[in-house]
């Protein structure tokens, strides 16, 4: 599983890669304090969840876009065969 994600990064990385690492990474970070905060409210989790719908969708939307930008980012290096 690792390689394959390996393979799908190799390549010369570009501007575009970078910004899609860094939008990743702030909205894995936002995504996973989010989730650590809900142990704090034990009592009020469903209300929590429903007033932070947007927040969990939002992050999720945007490491969907991060990992799409990181894809397109990556120029594939031509291999040259000789018939």
């Amino acid at each position: 599983m690792l390689k394959l994600v390996l393979n799908l990064f190799e390549g010369e990385k570009t501007y575009l890669f970078w910004a899609g690492l860094i939008i990743l990474s702030l909205a894995s970070l936002l995504l996973f304090a989010m989730i650590w905060s809900l142990r704090y409210y034990s009592l009020q989790t469903s209300s929590y969840l429903v007033n932070n719908f947007p927040q969990f969708l939002g992050a999720a939307v945007f490491i969907l876009i991060g990992l799409y930008m990181m894809k397109s980012g990556v120029k594939k290096e031509k291999s040259l065969t000789q018939s």
